[in-house]
């Protein structure tokens, strides 16, 4: 019923339609119909409702065309497999089953909607239809399972830098992976490994992106956190460009660190941190710790000097916000 229903709200661009109409047509209650508005609505569509006049279709969902995608892309492997898929749990474990299966390396997952989205340590993502990049790619790096890390850092090195030049925003990394705006998160990074005798079988790196939300799409205890590109840019991106550009960055980053190692991805990333020579705190699993950022390890780890001079690495931890240096 749904394409009868946008057949009958298409049929006169910008006017309305009374339900009573709809429902003749149709054959179904009015109630009926108010539900499958509903269903179209969380499919992105935007429909204006009036009780006296009945329902108008303002706009249509942007979604991904694989045409418009293959015909950006630049690259070599990055992007060159892909599964555009209309609705998931979540790319990673979509990737993750596909990896399993024999999925090349470059292989690329994208979803219009993920339904149990995840970051780090567990934490959900805001992933509204048609309205920003959920994806996920698989690596098949022949390193052993700790250099993880750097393949990070590197993933957020290649998203800033390509989201830059698309956006033109003030995009900066905040340790270890999450991209920020004046001090609010548009993206996050999740890397996931599979290993076989402490060698790397597989590695899928999910990117959530916050390209094209508004602020109704957020829960209103996020705001504060949480931005997209298009809020702050005042305009809509192209999500085929985000996901382009991105690839590229990304391949020929990674063709740079396994040509010549981490030490020019590492100075990339400290280029670009916004938390590096700040006080902070980390949250670790050993407990919390507290500092001055200093750097970047070339393992990966964050070099954080204690208030009592000590110098600590850090491989893992979420950091909170800046706070005053002490002593």
């Amino acid at each position: 019923m749904d394409h009868t229903l946008l057949d009958l709200l298409e049929r006169d661009p910008g006017q309305y339609v009374s339900g009573e109409a709809i429902s003749k047509e149709l054959h179904v209650s009015r109630t009926a119909v108010w539900k499958q508005v509903r269903k179209l609505e969380d499919r992105g569509y935007v429909i204006e409702a009036s009780r006296k006049l009945g329902y108008k279709l303002i706009s249509k969902p942007d979604n991904l065309s694989l045409d418009k995608l293959a015909g950006m892309l630049k690259t070599s492997r990055f992007g060159r497999e892909i599964r555009l898929l209309e609705e998931v749990d979540s790319t990673q474990n979509e990737a993750q089953r596909w990896a399993e299966d024999g999925a090349p390396e470059g292989a690329l997952v994208i979803a219009e909607r993920q339904n149990s989205g995840r970051g780090r340590m567990g934490r959900g993502w805001v992933s509204p239809y048609t309205k920003g990049v959920w994806m996920s790619f698989i690596m098949r790096p022949s390193t052993p399972i700790h250099f993880a890390p750097q393949l990070t850092l590197l993933t957020a090195v290649a998203l800033c830098r390509s989201l830059r030049r698309t956006t033109g925003l003030e995009i900066g990394i905040k340790w270890p992976n999450d991209l920020l705006i004046d001090g609010r998160k548009i993206s996050g990074i999740l890397l996931e490994s599979a290993a076989e005798d402490e060698r790397i079988k597989y590695i899928v790196a999910g990117t959530g992106i916050s390209v094209n939300l508004d602020v109704s799409d957020y829960p209103e205890e996020l705001l504060e956190r949480a931005t997209s590109l298009s809020i702050q840019a005042g305009r809509k991106f192209s999500r085929e460009t985000v996901i382009a550009d991105f690839m590229l960055e990304w391949e020929q980053l990674y063709d740079l660190y396994l040509k010549d190692g981490f030490a020019p991805i590492q100075l990339l990333w400290e280029a670009l941190s916004v938390t590096l020579h700040e006080a902070v705190t980390v949250q670790t699993p050993q407990g919390d710790l507290a500092g001055r950022a200093v750097g970047l390890h070339e393992s990966g780890a964050l070099m954080l000097e204690q208030y009592n001079g000590e110098l600590k690495l850090v491989f893992s931890g979420e950091m909170g916000q800046p706070k005053p240096s002490q002593g």
